[in-house]
């Protein structure tokens, strides 16, 4: 439930089509519901502007639907991420509307048409193939919160003319994201192009070296762009999330 459903439900009061009681039974489980295993907060919507969003690993199938359940009940958008191929099938099962990502491992379902919040688009950038499930993961999340968002795939700096050639998308897009293991240089060189944020996602992609994302996320934090702020590694949903605040 949102800030405009709640408003619904006063107005109906107001004009007499909808009972004091009746008012109270729809908002009974705000702010959150226990349904044992964990506490859903139906009230973030209210206070954040999208649901909670559900963090697929270490849960069961089980679990995973009967938190769905409760959301589902509050015609809200739902986003789950890091959701394994079987989780999926068995989620699929129980509810209609049910797209799986299988790129990003991300589950969403969209009871009702998704309302433009952004004012502009985000550009999801990845510096390899190997970079694209994060980059996808931040795409997704994007996308269910309203934004338009365009992809650039595998334009890295060991051959930057690949990038070069898109400068007119890059130019164009109100916020960037760029996912980038290994050294993780990309997110600086597309920050000294643009005057547009850039979100840094490191990946924990390379060799051992990289120390599973580290190099990348600590040559991410030393950037010399201006305007080039950073998430935590493989943080494609965090990446999503803020570029979609900034977008609105």
């Amino acid at each position: 439930m949102n800030e405009k459903d709640v408003k619904k439900v006063l107005q109906q009061v107001h004009k007499g089509k909808l009972s004091v009681a009746e008012a109270l039974d729809s908002l009974r489980t705000l702010p959150f519901e226990d349904i044992g295993y964990a506490t859903v907060d139906h009230h973030r919507s209210i206070r954040k502007g999208f649901p909670e969003v559900i963090w697929g690993e270490n849960k069961t199938a089980a679990e995973l639907t009967g938190i769905i359940k409760a959301m589902v009940k509050h015609t809200c958008p739902v986003l789950a991420t890091r959701i394994d191929p079987k989780k999926a099938a068995h989620i699929k099962k129980h509810f209609a509307k049910v797209k799986y990502h299988p790129r990003s491992k991300a589950l969403t379902i969209t009871p009702s048409k998704i309302e433009p919040k952004g004012r502009g688009t985000i550009l999801v950038i990845s510096a390899g193939t190997s970079d694209i499930p994060v980059a996808e993961e931040a795409a997704v999340t994007a996308e269910i919160m309203g934004n338009q968002v365009e992809a650039l795939y595998d334009v890295g700096v060991a051959g930057i003319h690949r990038l070069m050639n898109k400068q007119d998308a890059i130019r164009k897009a109100n916020v960037i994201i760029v996912a980038a293991g290994m050294e993780g240089a990309l997110p600086s060189v597309v920050g000294g192009l643009v005057s547009r944020p850039v979100i840094a996602v490191p990946t924990s992609v390379g060799y051992g070296a990289a120390f599973g994302g580290i190099a990348a996320l600590l040559g991410m934090l030393n950037s010399c762009s201006a305007g080039v702020t950073v998430v935590n590694i493989d943080n494609g949903f965090g990446a999503g999330y803020m570029a979609s605040l900034i977008n609105a």
